[in-house]
């Protein structure tokens, strides 16, 4: 836990301002962005601090894998269910505001505007799927 970390602050419900939508797993937390670039932007979070997607190791594919299934699934609750028009990432540093590892759900892909198809482009040298 870091104190100083937004993320951390909001998976420990100590940031009022945050809602949490419901996640099945323990272990991650869920909520919206707070400049959505579509109209589902969502973030899932580890609870537990973990560093960017730099970090990540072959250890991690699981809880990657998860973050995955949350993502999908906080689509499906809320209506949106064409899983060929989304676009799920990390921003690669040093282009993350936050260093605590975070999934950017977003959808419908299809209607993200210039730069947002920019900020969040397939396997660019920014952003990563």
């Amino acid at each position: 836990y870091d104190g100083k970390c937004v993320f951390c602050r909001i998976a420990r419900r100590e940031e009022p301002g945050t809602a949490l939508l419901p996640c099945q797993y323990e272990d991650l937390v869920c909520f919206r962005d707070i400049r959505p670039s579509a109209p589902h932007h969502y973030l899932v979070v580890p609870v537990e601090h973990m560093g960017n997607c730099k970090t990540l190791k072959a250890e991690h594919i699981p809880i990657v894998k998860r973050m995955m299934e949350v993502g999908k699934a906080v689509l499906q609750k809320n209506n949106f269910s064409d899983l060929n028009d989304i676009r799920m990432g990390f921003h690669w540093p040093p282009f993350c505001s936050i260093s605590h590892l975070h999934l950017h759900v977003l959808a419908p892909a299809s209607q993200l505007g210039f730069l947002s198809r920019l900020m969040y482009r397939i396997n660019s040298y920014w952003f990563i799927t």
